[in-house]
């Protein structure tokens, strides 16, 4: 059998997200020929530097199957696509519009392109589904794995971005928030670089394909706790913690739920909390359904970009979080 070239045309969607953005640089690294469909507007002075110059930008909707076809794919060739594509906020109509149907239209598009592979960024969380959003990944992954493509599926545990929201609030002399004790969950957090690249390596590495790949950053696991500590250690201050219930979220999250049948809108606000109590009380990392437990041994790790490393550079002023609407603090 012939070698496979390394060199694909690629078909980015998500580019606009730090980690599109990150999976498109090392994409571009890595000699393949790529384009990104960006939504007007978008600000991408980043990815027309110098070391991305042979990105392709086409500025369309991704949720919208004409744009798609007419702004992004343009009736040409490609080989995969790779899709950082994500919902913004978590709310049902939000998700089940992104996540799975925006997502389903560009599965039917790549492969009239004649794409073969389909990388996806889907969430470690869509393990234990109780909420809407990890009910659309879930669809779509499902429906991918039918597609007759090939896929890789990955799966990451928390971003540095998502851990990073308290820092102004320490700076104001202001406590670091924990749900309970800080224990309750652990992860293995992984950097936009290394994900990135874990991604972009899954169009050439037969051992990521047709795979589900859940996937953290180095080691070893890390508390709420812990990362608090590192925090005020690196602002040379004496840790100060606040607990906040975890049950908290689940009566506020009732009680928008009842008013929601009179105000519509609460019924989106009451989804946020259910988020918010979720990621209170579980980890991000691989579940062992067997045991009743989330197991961070068995949880496979990436890359050399590590949490506390990143906590030094932003509390030196070197590094930014890039919140977005990552923020929760």
């Amino acid at each position: 059998m012939a070698p496979e070239p390394a060199a694909k045309r690629v078909f980015v969607l998500g580019a606009t997200g730090t980690i599109g953005r990150a999976a498109t640089r090392a994409l571009v690294e890595r000699g393949h020929d790529v384009v990104c469909l960006v939504r007007p507007g978008a600000d991408m002075t980043d990815l027309q530097g110098a070391d991305l110059q042979r990105a392709e930008l086409r500025r369309g909707q991704a949720a919208d199957p004409a744009s798609l076809k007419r702004d992004g794919l343009r009736g040409e060739r490609f080989d995969a696509v790779l899709s950082c594509l994500a919902s913004r906020t978590g709310a049902p109509d939000d998700a089940w519009a992104i996540d799975f149907q925006a997502h389903a239209d560009a599965l039917d598009a790549a492969k009239e392109a004649g794409a073969e592979q389909f990388v996806l960024l889907s969430a470690i969380c869509v393990q234990k589904p109780r909420l809407a959003f990890q009910r659309a990944k879930l669809a779509f992954e499902e429906k991918l794995m039918a597609s007759g493509i090939d896929w890789s599926i990955v799966r990451p545990t928390a971003y540095f971005k998502s851990l990073s929201g308290q820092l102004e609030r320490l700076k104001r002399g202001k406590p670091f928030l924990l749900f309970g004790d800080g224990r309750l969950t652990a992860c293995k957090p992984i950097s936009d670089r290394d994900l990135g690249a874990f991604m972009a390596d899954c169009l050439t590495d037969p051992q990521k394909r047709r795979r589900i790949l859940p996937i953290g950053g180095p080691g070893p696991a890390i508390t709420p706790r812990e990362q608090g500590e590192r925090l005020f250690r690196l602002m040379g201050r004496a840790p100060k913690f606040a607990s906040v219930p975890p049950g908290m979220m689940t009566v506020i999250a009732g009680g928008l739920s009842v008013l929601g049948t009179i105000v519509p809108p609460l019924k989106a606000k009451a989804e946020l909390a259910r988020i918010g109590h979720y990621y209170a009380t579980e980890s991000m990392l691989v579940w062992d359904a067997a045991a009743g437990r989330y197991d961070a041994e068995a949880t496979p790790e990436t890359g050399s970009d590590t949490l506390f490393d990143f906590y030094e550079k932003l509390v030196a002023g070197e590094a930014e979080a890039g919140l977005g609407a990552h923020k929760v603090f």
